[in-house]
């Protein structure tokens, strides 16, 4: 029987070999991972094992990783999830704003102002209209242009590049102003999970 060191430097076992077979065959766990034995009680590399590293892939079995590999995987891992999140809000904020200059361009939100702005003085008649027309256009567009930007920095993220970049919009993604309503409320805990990971020494480092 056999116990591994997972990930998360947590125990697991006993385990029988032809289940950690299944593991390798699986990739849930590799030539590197951390394993001993009934026969032998010390840590020791998977691909140290006879029995097991048969089961390896020929490049599992050979040289461990360089750690500088393992932390740059690792820091992929922890930066995946505040990239799909921004993601996902940025697609949102573009799909509002596509939606903006269409109702701009056509005067789609002419009757949003209501039976009630009979009442309103013609020069804030005339202003409000101004918005809505060219002005409007022009918010939407930028607004688009912005998720674009955003969309582009997720990418970044998850591919750990351009760490400037990526810190400047995930401050810029927490400002209300520069967020549609509706994602200003997702906006500002997203941005600052991905501070928080982005912050982690082991995660920065791994930035390129």
């Amino acid at each position: 029987m056999y116990k591994i060191l997972g990930s998360d430097q947590k125990e697991y076992g006993p385990i029988s070999v032809e289940q950690l077979r299944q593991w390798i065959a699986e990739g849930r766990i590799n030539g590197n991972t951390q394993a001993q034995s009934d026969a032998s009680p010390g840590w020791k590399p998977v691909s140290s094992f006879p029995e097991l590293a048969a089961s390896l892939p020929a490049a599992a079995a050979g040289a461990p990783m360089h750690p500088s590999a393992v932390a740059s995987v690792n820091a992929k891992t922890l930066v995946n999830g505040p990239a799909i999140a921004m993601l996902v809000v940025a697609i949102l904020y573009a799909l509002m704003s596509a939606f903006g200059v269409l109702a701009n361009l056509f005067h789609w939100g002419v009757g949003a102002f209501g039976q009630g702005s009979r009442d309103l003085p013609p020069e804030v008649m005339k202003m409000m209209q101004n918005v809505g027309g060219p002005i409007g256009v022009v918010v939407a567009v930028a607004q688009l242009a912005l998720s674009g930007f955003y969309i582009f920095v997720s990418t970044k993220l998850r591919k750990l590049e351009s760490y400037g970049l990526v810190m400047t919009a995930t401050i810029l993604f927490m400002l209300p102003c520069l967020t549609p309503s509706c994602c200003c409320i997702l906006g500002l805990p997203i941005g600052i999970w991905t501070l928080v990971i982005i912050m982690k020494p082991e995660v920065k480092s791994a930035f390129r």
